[in-house]
């Protein structure tokens, strides 16, 4: 057991392009999100652990003797278990929720639960710890933002039980983990996001894993090679919408106009391969030109989306309201309102930026101004952090 404080983050993600095309067997080219989550785990000898999140309100401690008469026997299949129905539920004992304890904090704990016991249950003993987990990620709003959950949880508890080495070395401000490493921090994260979302796709812990970009389909997920960072501005329209009925609208209008929808989806994932294919040209020497390409690529891709019927009228607004300062927006997720990306072309004034958040702002939606093919999941020294992040974990 190792017995320093760990300060571990992951990035959120987004889909750049193939929403709902994805789900018919075609291509998606999913970015990982440089807004991020942090988590900092610190060993201690009160016999208890704990768990703060501080963005859902949660503060939770167990026992830790209490935990370890537990018969967690139910746990052990393999190397990485793959939690059943009936293990969530006797976990849910275990956590000893109330009965007015809200869906998100719930799915939470159930996680960390899983994990912790699942992870530590080899140790002699399981460790007393202190966890505080907080994020710059929105919840809910399809920026996988439980996957970065999942994520800095599976990397600290398999550091600190001495699963996988801690990278970090005297000296260093940041480290990653080895290939290998992050397979298995991959491997248990997607644990976490089974115990969360039931049968996901893998695609947003893998995003938050691996950080860059990667191109999915089918459920075969391949990296793409050190893909540049792209400057965007993310804007949430905070228009709830349900996933699982925009996915059956789309589903329900290829049934009715096979010839019209099938097309559509095709080209969609073909909008994929081309952006795919300009950002592995942009690694060599980024110009004016590609980001010309990429801005065509948002707008018919944005276009095709509204033809599949998940558009809204804050996207359309959002998309207007970028278009008149010269930009290019399309939605990210599942549309319906959710959020949506902006690309930021280098030469952009940043006084330009600001008048568009502005403006942004006024209509209600929240932005942040942030990149896309971002680092994934990181072990940080103390000094590293943003005071801003500092402040968060130390609950101020």
């Amino acid at each position: 057991m190792l017995s320093e404080v760990l300060l571990v983050s992951a990035p959120g993600k987004v889909i750049l392009h193939g929403e709902h095309a994805v789900v018919h067997g075609k291509v998606a080219l999913a970015m990982a999100l440089n807004l991020r989550t942090f988590l900092r785990l610190q060993p201690h000898s009160n016999g208890k652990v704990g768990l703060k999140l501080p963005n859902i309100g949660i503060k939770r401690a167990w026992d830790v003797a209490k935990l370890q008469q537990l018969d967690t026997s139910f746990l052990e299949q393999g190397d990485v278990p793959v939690p059943t129905p009936e293990q969530v539920e006797k976990l849910q004992e275990v956590a000893g929720f109330s009965e007015d304890c809200a869906a998100t904090e719930r799915l939470a704990v159930l996680a960390f639960l899983y994990l912790y016991l699942s992870i530590c249950r080899k140790q002699r003993a399981l460790p007393s710890l202190d966890i505080v987990v907080w994020s710059e990620l929105p919840t809910g709003a399809g920026l996988g933002s439980s996957a970065a959950y999942s994520v800095c949880l599976a990397a600290a508890l398999l550091t600190t039980c001495e699963e996988i080495s801690n990278p970090l070395k005297d000296g260093d401000c940041i480290s990653r983990w080895t290939e290998e490493d992050l397979e298995f921090i991959n491997k248990w994260a997607y644990q976490g996001e089974r115990v969360i979302h039931g049968n996901p796709s893998g695609v947003d812990n893998a995003v938050s894993t691996w950080g860059g970009a990667l191109r999915y389909q089918q459920g075969k997920i391949s990296s793409l090679k050190r893909p540049l960072a792209l400057q965007i501005l993310l804007t949430n329209t905070n228009v709830p919408r349900s996933t699982k009925a925009l996915v059956a609208g789309v589903r329900n209008r290829l049934i009715k106009f096979p010839e019209i929808v099938a097309p559509l989806l095709t080209s969609i994932s073909a909008i994929s391969l081309e952006c795919e294919r300009v950002l592995s040209e942009m690694v060599a020497a980024p110009a004016l030109e590609q980001y010309l390409v990429l801005e065509e690529l948002i707008d018919m891709n944005q276009h095709h989306l509204n033809a599949l019927g998940v558009g809204h009228a804050s996207l359309d607004q959002l998309c207007q309201v970028t278009r008149a300062h010269g930009l290019h927006s399309k939605l990210t997720g599942a549309g319906g309102g959710g959020c949506g990306i902006t690309l930021l072309k280098p030469d952009l004034e940043q006084s330009e930026v600001e008048t568009m958040k502005q403006a942004l702002t006024s209509c209600g939606f929240d932005c942040w101004e942030t990149s896309i093919g971002a680092p994934g999941v990181s072990i940080h020294s103390a000094t590293s952090l943003d005071s801003h992040v500092q402040q968060a974990l130390d609950g101020l």
